[in-house]
């Protein structure tokens, strides 16, 4: 059979929390930075074909090589962890615990933040050449996209930081189904579709991801957008972060677990 029943990906998603919190420091780094800078790569691409064909869906639809390709190759995202991690806990494995979750959480920020800021240095000095001309039309709409999702959400004060984190909620709904997905098959095909169907809507709508944003948001600074990192920090990246985390887990990992768990036997 090529696809998994509910208890047996499930299991599957618990035993890859409880790996992950088993990795070194290192590991963790490595690991996370190869994750941060293929989804920044694939942001980059997507923003370049909407603008380029004119066709946002287009550049949704294409979107999800990025998070296709990094769960292929085993890669951590702080958004799937946020959702693996808790549910080894959960399920008693051995070795996890809040403190480890925490470190974890922290050398994954770390490791998808640096990994992203790479791709940043690199593809704006590749539009740029050298930063010696202007940004061009992919450049001037990836700083228009910051500030409209800083300042556009400061201006409305609290009810903007809570359009950006309920943006959040809902994006990590639609990203924790795609690390379900990355479970749901055992063909290469099948998981590929299951993340893809998830992913593209979240990116078509517009919801918030942290770490995507972790490039898009200094892309935009290195393109003359007209609004600082606190900014970015506070109307942004902090409020996605916990919507983030949110949705992950109340609205796809508890309920996973709760319909399924007791099937599976504590390790």
């Amino acid at each position: 059979m090529s696809y998994l029943s509910p208890k047996e990906f499930v299991k599957d998603i618990i035993d890859l929390g409880e790996s992950k919190i088993s990795l070194s420091a290192k590991q963790t780094l490595i690991s996370s930075y190869l994750a941060g800078a293929i989804l920044a790569l694939a942001a980059a691409f997507a923003i370049s074909v909407s603008v380029n064909t004119g066709s946002v869906l287009l550049g949704a639809v294409l979107f999800p090589v990025g998070f296709i390709m990094l769960n292929l190759l085993g890669l951590d995202l702080l958004t799937g962890m946020f959702v693996t991690a808790p549910l080894a806990m959960l399920n008693h494995r051995k070795g996890v615990s809040i403190n480890k979750i925490f470190k974890n959480w922290l050398w994954v920020f770390i490791g998808n933040f640096l990994g992203a800021l790479s791709v940043v240095f690199a593809f704006s000095f590749f539009m740029t050449y050298g930063y010696s001309i202007e940004p061009n039309s992919i450049g001037l709409k990836i700083a228009s996209i910051g500030e409209s999702r800083t300042l556009g959400y400061a201006q409305y004060g609290l009810f903007g930081w809570l359009t950006v984190f309920i943006a959040g909620v809902l994006c990590n709904w639609m990203v924790s189904m795609g690390v379900v997905g990355s479970k749901v098959s055992k063909s290469v095909g099948g998981k590929a579709i299951a993340m893809w169907m998830p992913i593209m809507l979240f990116f078509y709508l517009g919801f918030e991801h942290a770490i995507v944003n972790m490039f898009l948001f200094p892309m935009a600074i290195a393109m003359g957008a007209d609004f600082s990192l606190t900014e970015f920090f506070i109307w942004n990246e902090i409020p996605v972060l916990l919507g983030n985390l949110v949705g992950g887990l109340l609205l796809t990992g508890l309920p996973l677990y709760s319909l399924y768990a007791k099937k599976i036997n504590s390790q």
